[in-house]
């Protein structure tokens, strides 16, 4: 699902566009849809992004930086969450639905959306453009 290097081509990713469907652009009311641009401005200051994949997917790599709230245990780990600024969540890309699972979760909870940015590019648009990775694993 995440772009993977090509074996002696540097700066060369494979992408599988096989799998999920795409996920709208606006993920819900009162919910800011961002870019790598803000993710990384997130990054460089020490503010919250959340990866909201699944520990197997978060294990391999994520966004430097990037804390891991699986989407299926977002609502009961809500107090992990600073409601006094907003969050980034992403998770593999445009096709994968465990971001905007988390976020709707959130948003049913009474999480305030205001307090909610949305990666869409997730992984699959970070790792094609070749920005900062964390390998957990290691």
């Amino acid at each position: 699902m995440v772009p993977q290097p090509v074996k002696g081509e540097k700066g060369l990713v494979n992408v599988d566009t096989t799998w999920g469907i795409i996920q709208p652009m606006q993920v819900a009311k009162g919910v800011r849809t961002i870019d790598e641009i803000e993710v990384n401005e997130f990054r460089e200051k020490g503010l919250p992004i959340i990866d909201a994949r699944t520990p197997g997917f978060y294990d391999v790599s994520t966004i430097l930086g990037a804390k891991n709230i699986p989407h299926n245990e977002i609502t009961e780990r809500m107090g992990e969450l600073d409601r006094g600024q907003p969050s980034i969540f992403f998770c593999n890309g445009p096709q994968c639905p465990q971001s905007p699972w988390a976020i709707h979760n959130l948003l049913e909870a009474g999480f305030p959306p205001e307090k909610i940015l949305y990666y869409r590019g997730g992984m699959h648009d970070w790792v094609t453009l070749g920005l900062p990775l964390e390998n957990k694993k290691q």
